[in-house]
């Protein structure tokens, strides 16, 4: 799970997209079993609108092709 926020942060950063809260959410690893791919949650935490716009921007870019 840590490797793929680190892969989401690194992702986000080659688009100038940096969200500082960005973490596992470890409380969700107390439930029930699930499979490996599906299990826990990443918390992508708050941001400022600045950052929010960026982000907004690189999806839609990136949803153009």
């Amino acid at each position: 799970m840590t490797l793929c926020a680190e892969a989401l942060r690194t992702a986000l950063a080659a688009h100038g997209i940096t969200l500082p809260s960005l973490r596992v959410d470890l409380p969700s690893f107390a439930g029930a079993y699930r499979q490996p791919e599906a299990a826990g949650l990443i918390a992508l935490g708050n941001c400022n609108t600045a950052t929010a716009w960026r982000l907004a921007e690189a999806l839609r870019k990136a949803a153009e092709g």
